[in-house]
């Protein structure tokens, strides 16, 4: 028998701000970093104690593709972003310039300590309020504005009044809140990509002679792990679940590593007592893939489990829907749009979705398959899927936009995700300053205001019109 509770009660209100952005994740931090260097005042709330999101807190400490092979595809926030932890060698030992301009589908491995200093120290230059440990729990909203919401924390509940928002929850959790239209993946579609939790690992021999001199003795080794002793491990009966695909483990720093290995099948990402099961899963998984290195790969005779994620790494769970879908029909085509505010190469990533060899071959199918994008090719990010349909100071950034399965496969990753924020923000501050709504924004002065903070936009042909079906 169901029931329920009728709240009523008074609580504090902040002065208001410009923007509120919900998430310091990838998306969020530059959202906010950008809408404030732009002259809006920003507070940032983040649910943990880091910015970084997945980087970060969920250990995923690679960034995802930021070259098409010839060129290096980021601009703006997000290679000020690698070129600053260039600089403060923030990498893994084993990344080189080649990773970042030239290098197809090369993932680049960095220290997630490290990243979190960085953020702070962007977030503080720019003068970006943020409130660690804080979630957004309620919204006060009129047709299709938001005029508020409630954030929780330590210190109990607070309303905030802003003039725009900007959700790079993941979840699409503040439009959910606040009635925009969402897709709830789960029900929506069965090739919903697994979660996964990361780990942390040290006592790593990279000196041992499997691994050679450079990232292409580590990137073989890598291979044979995937190809030739995860199914050895799994054929010895070594494993709880049969998980062929093994994404691996990346060098972080002399005898250190993040481990990106065992799905956690069926989790609901919405669903607080799947999400607590699947953490206590992984955490059990973790421990046999570090056992699992120790026995069978070369140079892990001494690996140390450290610590895992105490974020769960959930690829998809609740989009938006948007005032555009960008799908594989776009993608396929390499679609550049008038109103793209970012452009990507990267697979189609929809990660096995159960155990069984015939969803494995499906996967590589799709990862290796014709349908992906090749050297010097692109695909254009629309500025409408950023924007929930219709509505009007509200917008999202990260992987609650707004595509299909497959594309959101491809363009999730945190590199997209930071050109994402960089946009949301950027919006959010020309809507503030011209009255126009995130629905009806004038996308040619969008452009041209992100080109001139440095992003890279290659369309020839600009539009006022955002695109829509």
């Amino acid at each position: 028998m169901s029931s329920t509770y009728q709240l009523s009660r008074s609580i504090p209100a902040d002065a208001t701000y410009d923007l509120v952005v919900a998430g310091g994740g990838p998306a969020g931090t530059a959202a906010a970093v950008c809408a404030a260097r732009l002259g809006l005042k920003v507070l940032l709330a983040e649910a943990t104690g880091c910015l970084g999101g997945m980087g970060t807190s969920g250990l995923v400490a690679s960034f995802g593709p930021v070259s098409d092979g010839e060129r290096m595809l980021v601009g703006g926030f997000m290679k000020e972003l690698l070129d600053t932890m260039w600089a403060q060698k923030a990498f893994g030992p084993q990344v080189t310039q080649d990773f970042l301009h030239r290098q197809l589908n090369r993932w680049v491995p960095f220290q997630p300590e490290h990243l979190k200093r960085i953020l702070d120290e962007f977030t503080t230059a720019a003068g970006v309020e943020v409130r660690f440990f804080t979630r957004v729990v309620e919204a006060d909203v009129s047709g299709r504005r938001v005029n508020g919401v409630v954030l929780s924390n330590v210190e109990g509940l607070r309303f905030v009044p802003a003039k725009a928002f900007i959700d790079a929850t993941g979840d699409a959790a503040l439009a959910a809140i606040a009635g925009a239209e969402c897709k709830v993946v789960l029900r929506d579609t069965d090739t919903v990509s697994p979660s996964t939790l990361c780990s942390l690992l040290a006592g790593m021999n990279w000196d041992d002679p499997a691994y050679g001199d450079d990232w292409r003795g580590l990137d073989a080794v890598k291979m044979r792990v995937r190809n030739e002793l995860v199914p050895k491990a799994i054929e010895d009966g070594f494993f709880t679940q049969e998980d062929r695909f093994f994404p691996g483990m990346n060098r972080v720093g002399p005898q250190g590593a993040t481990l990106n290995a065992g799905h956690v099948f069926n989790l609901n990402p919405l669903s607080v007592k799947s999400l607590s099961d699947g953490m206590v899963f992984g955490r059990k998984l973790a421990l046999e893939y570090a056992e699992f290195y120790r026995k069978y790969v070369p140079g892990c005779e001494n690996l140390e489990l450290l610590t895992t994620a105490p974020l769960m790494g959930v690829r998809d769970s609740r989009r938006i829907v948007g005032e555009f879908e960008l799908t594989m029909e776009d993608f396929r085509a390499k679609r550049q749009f008038p109103d793209q505010i970012a452009v990507y190469n990267r697979p189609t990533d929809v990660h096995p979705t159960n155990t069984t060899k015939e969803e494995y071959e499906r996967f590589l199918k799709d990862f290796h398959g014709k349908d992906n994008l090749e050297r010097g090719q692109c695909v254009g990010i629309p500025y409408s899927i950023l924007v929930p349909r219709g509505w009007e100071n509200l917008w999202v950034a990260g992987r609650c936009h707004s595509s299909d399965t497959k594309v959101h496969g491809s363009i999730r990753a945190q590199s997209a995700a930071y050109m994402m924020g960089q946009a949301a923000g950027t919006a959010a501050a020309q809507a503030i300053a011209t009255g126009q709504p995130a629905n009806d924004l004038d996308t040619r002065a969008l452009v041209e205001t992100l080109r001139a903070n440095a992003a890279y936009l290659p369309q020839d042909a600009l539009a006022r019109e955002m695109t829509r079906r």
